[in-house]
């Protein structure tokens, strides 16, 4: 790796510091023990470090040392920004790791409906390729950056792994969002969750309530509705997940489930909702750095508002943010890019 070897040659001091800036954000830190090449200012391509972290150590950590301990566990969450190439690479690479390691898979996927998962089972059976999956799911409409999970989804095939679709629909969610929360549901939508949820959450609706302030349509009156939204899909993808793994198919299994970070980091969201069904579950939570690649679409743009939510109201939730994060350097530029 060059200059970037030499880079993660770091004291605890200046390692401690990284780890303070990268705190204050709500999005999170990807790849391997490698990098991304980007464009320097001569033109020529400039090779980015990237490394992993161990979180409660706080320090560096090396890529077998971190897969050999996700092997060692029943769930895995790997929290994502949704579109981020280096994020999806990086999955790949994990559930490869952890098929290399002989550890029995199964791989939920937040970017799948539930509803959905007969069509599923017949992909996974080989019995219909990954684009004729996608047709026949409708996955295009319902999760345009469908073509990102390929490469993960086949790896997962091919080391005979299960996959699970663990969402909930998209009309019932936004049916919650927009129509008054989780008790303005007909019954039959209402019928699609779960029976029993957990809407009062303290540390995870605070939390929410600073980040779905990005929103330039949340308001203090439908803040609550959004927030009983994400926790349906919460629930939904916990349920989901804890059936299979209670169920013969899933004995013995470890789940790489991969999912926005919102749903997985502080070992909120999903994470605390699987722990309530399964009680003494071992998980390891993976979070992977933004680091300026993100690009918001002028339509995302034009639908949000700049928001800082500072030190001090992350330490309130008083929990740490994950077992691992993978940071890679900013790339050069990205504070202007979204301007």
């Amino acid at each position: 790796m060059g200059n970037c070897s030499q880079r993660l040659k770091m004291t605890r001091r200046e390692l401690g510091g990284a780890l303070l800036s990268m705190g204050g954000g709500a999005a999170l830190p990807t790849i391997a023990n490698g990098g991304a090449a980007t464009p320097s200012v001569s033109g020529e391509p400039q090779q980015r470090c990237g490394f992993w972290i161990d979180l409660y150590a706080g320090e560096p950590i090396e890529e077998e040392e971190v897969l050999n301990d996700l092997a060692a566990v029943q769930v895995v969450y790997l929290g994502e920004r949704h579109r981020l190439a280096r994020h999806h690479e990086l999955q790949t690479r994990v559930v490869q790791g952890l098929a290399h390691r002989k550890t029995r898979l199964v791989l939920g996927l937040e970017q799948i409906e539930s509803v959905y998962q007969p069509v599923l089972d017949r992909y996974v059976r080989g019995e219909l390729s990954f684009e004729q999956f996608a047709e026949a799911s409708h996955w295009a409409q319902r999760w345009p950056g469908y073509a990102q999970y390929r490469a993960m989804m086949e790896a997962a095939r091919q080391a005979g792994a299960w996959i699970l679709a663990l969402n909930a629909r998209s009309e019932t969610i936004r049916q919650v969002a927009r129509g008054g929360g989780i008790d303005q549901l007909d019954p039959a939508a209402r019928r699609e969750l779960p029976s029993e949820m957990q809407l009062k959450d303290p540390p995870y609706e605070n939390l929410l309530a600073m980040q779905m302030m990005v929103h330039a349509a949340a308001t203090p009156e439908r803040l609550r509705p959004m927030i009983e939204a994400q926790i349906a899909r919460d629930e939904t993808m916990a349920s989901t997940l804890v059936s299979y793994l209670q169920s013969p198919a899933g004995q013995g299994r470890t789940a790489v489930v991969v999912c926005g970070s919102a749903h997985a980091a502080y070992g909120l969201g999903m994470v605390s909702r699987v722990r309530r069904r399964l009680e003494g579950v071992d998980d390891r939570i993976c979070l992977f750095s933004e680091s300026g690649d993100l690009e918001l679409r002028p339509e995302e743009l034009a639908a949000a508002r700049p928001i800082t939510i500072s030190h001090a109201q992350l330490r309130r939730i008083a929990l740490p943010l994950g077992d691992y994060l993978h940071a890679v350097s900013a790339k050069p530029g990205a504070a202007e890019s979204n301007k």
